[in-house]
């Protein structure tokens, strides 16, 4: 009983097959907090750098709607060509951030787990429809990690933004004495500042995370000396069955050469231990071909067979033996013996009469 209880412990590595099938149902190590912190980090860069750019179109394209559209005639084409007008210049602006954000979550997850496109995933499972296991993924250890995983993100970037607000709270009291260009100048600065150390702080936290997830699926994917067993046996075959299929294909190809013996010309003896039956066709053979051959008990059912359907059988112990060690049912004779094959069957032929 212990015995089976040891060879139940999920203790070993998964095996690479496992893995494969893991990843092919969408199972994979990944996290997905590296992605959204990378993200937060490469558009508020790109904010930083290309900031003056955007606000300059911004205000140009809000401009443009005081100081050239307040006059226009208002009639349902010139509303909509004036909509489709601002959906399109919107977008432009917008397309590099949308950019980045796809760019960014491909290569973030590539890195993680490489290439892989899958719809298992997507697969509707009854399964999850289930209360009992609803509950066990609510109050289970993963949903108490990611409780405890969302209070300390929450936690880090409250210490964050006290930290740098009560750093700058003597500017902030002056606010209400700069003017309006000043006053946005200072909160953007707050908000870049705050922007970074949040997202590079949230990297690191993924990072963390990642290797959390990590270790969960390694350990989710560990199986058991038994499991090993099982999956060797149904990837290689189960070596009963194996073994009869051996056994049945052998009797097969056995049956196959006995019926080769009656079209023989000549069965070559040891003359107990050993059998071969030649054939040879000048016309379709460049050598003589052995058509089968055996030991014992086999050789003993080649000579019956031999003998009931009139093939001669000769006694040459020297030349059975070699033919025996050095051919394959169905190979031709090997030419170091051709001269005493040859031998062999030009008696044969005068005994039956043939050239």
């Amino acid at each position: 009983m212990d015995l089976q209880l040891f060879s139940g412990e999920k203790t070993e590595k998964a095996t690479p097959k496992k893995r494969q099938d893991s990843r092919q149902k969408g199972q994979v190590s990944k996290s997905a907090e590296i992605p959204s912190s990378l993200i937060l980090l490469s558009c508020i860069c790109f904010l930083v750098m290309l900031g003056p750019f955007m606000e300059k179109q911004l205000m140009a394209l809000v401009g443009d709607a005081f100081l050239h559209r307040l006059t226009m005639d208002v009639t349902d084409s010139s509303i909509l060509a004036l909509f489709n007008h601002y959906l399109i210049q919107i977008m432009i602006l917008l397309a590099p951030i949308f950019l980045i954000v796809v760019v960014v979550a491909f290569a973030s997850t590539y890195v993680q787990i490489g290439w892989l496109f899958t719809l298992k995933p997507l697969e509707p499972k009854f399964s999850k429809l289930n209360p009992l296991s609803g509950a066990k993924s609510i109050f289970g250890p993963r949903a108490i990690v990611e409780f405890l995983k969302s209070g300390l993100k929450l936690l880090v970037i409250g210490l964050i933004v006290y930290s740098v607000l009560w750093s700058e709270k003597e500017r902030l009291m002056d606010l209400a004495h700069l003017s309006i260009p000043d006053i946005f100048s200072f909160v953007t600065s707050i908000t870049v500042r705050l922007g970074i150390l949040i997202a590079v702080v949230l990297f690191v936290l993924a990072i963390g995370d990642f290797m959390y997830q990590r270790y969960e699926y390694e350990k989710k994917l560990r199986m058991s000396k038994q499991d090993i067993k099982d999956e060797h046996k149904n990837s290689e075959g189960d070596p009963l069955i194996k073994g009869k299929i051996k056994e049945r294909q052998r009797r097969m190809a056995l049956m196959r050469m006995m019926q080769e013996v009656p079209s023989a010309d000549v069965v070559i003896t040891n003359p107990t231990h050993f059998a071969v039956a030649l054939k040879y066709d000048s016309t379709k053979m460049d050598a003589p071909t052995v058509v089968a051959k055996g030991q014992d008990y086999l050789a003993l059912r080649i000579r019956e067979i031999a003998k009931q359907n009139d093939v001669i059988t000769m006694e040459n112990k020297p030349l059975a033996r070699a033919l025996f060690d050095k051919t394959e049912v169905g190979h031709s004779v090997p030419a170091d013996l051709f001269q005493a094959v040859a031998e062999v069957l030009a008696y044969v032929y005068r005994l039956k009469g043939r050239r």
